[in-house]
């Protein structure tokens, strides 16, 4: 699948590139630039691989995703030839471009879902959400950071309200986060009156701390009384011990205010 949103602009000398081999001839391939508005490259047969070969097609197949890295742009009068280079891409760049490739895609998909949902063209979409997103190296990582904080991160890359509501709804739908989980148990005891309802006090304003914290997630349920258990899940391990922590100061200053007779926060134990 080409992607519908492609740079405008040429590729450069010595920039890497993803392409789809379309023919092969005997002393070459061409391939289409996926990214690329100017999208047709030619790979040198000296510039497909540093192994002795007898036949390309023993290497390229016609359909075939490469990765290349531009080795000549000629601007010629009436067109544009481009030269690419197979052998000259280290194992690392082919990694990376790679990644950044299937998140592309993923995000152009999302893109082009939502623009069907809003009846709007690929126009529409290229001109009021594409030129923000792809000034962020990873248009994909915005899509996830509005998964976890919401539309507001798209409306401040300057994308509409619209657009932005209903992107972040549907990469809700694609976009699974990978979180950590840290869990302990908590023991509370009063032997007051009313200790029901202090017990109630401090639960609840453990819980109201955490309320404004966007990318922590905070559960709390009853393990049998006089213990509850508490899952704190964030995005890595750093904020997620924090959080605990900071539980931690909220129970020894409302269990002192509210005079509980035993307070207690154990860890209990760590998953992904």
């Amino acid at each position: 699948m080409s992607i519908p949103f492609r740079k405008k602009r040429l590729p450069e000398i010595g920039e890497v590139v993803i392409a789809r081999i379309t023919k092969i001839i005997d002393k070459g391939a061409y391939a289409e630039l996926l990214e690329f508005e100017k999208n047709e490259a030619f790979i040198p047969w000296s510039e497909i691989t540093t192994k002795s070969i007898r036949d390309i097609r023993d290497v390229l197949k016609e359909g075939q995703v490469v990765i290349g890295k531009v080795i000549r742009v000629d601007k010629k009068p009436y067109r544009v030839e481009v030269d690419i280079s197979l052998k000259r891409v280290t194992e690392g760049e082919k990694r990376v471009l790679m990644l950044r490739w299937k998140r592309l895609q993923k995000a152009q998909k999302i893109i082009e879902i939502v623009t069907k949902k809003l009846n709007k063209s690929l126009d529409e979409a290229y001109e009021n959400v594409w030129i923000h997103l792809e000034k962020n190296i990873d248009p994909f990582s915005l899509l996830e950071e509005c998964v976890i904080k919401g539309p507001t991160v798209l409306i401040n890359y300057g994308i509409p309200k619209d657009w932005s509501e209903a992107l972040c709804e549907e990469a809700k739908k694609h976009i699974q986060i990978k979180t950590v989980k840290l869990r302990a148990i908590l023991k509370l005891v009063s032997l007051k009156p009313d200790g029901v309802e202090r017990i109630r006090k401090t639960l609840e304003s453990i819980s109201s701390s955490i309320q404004s914290k966007s990318d922590v997630k905070l559960s709390i349920y009853t393990v049998g009384a006089p213990r509850y258990r508490i899952e704190v899940e964030a995005l890595d391990y750093k904020k997620a011990e924090e959080v605990l922590a900071y539980i931690s100061d909220i129970l020894t200053k409302t269990a002192k205010e509210l005079e509980l007779d035993e307070a207690e926060l154990q860890r209990e134990e760590i998953s992904k």
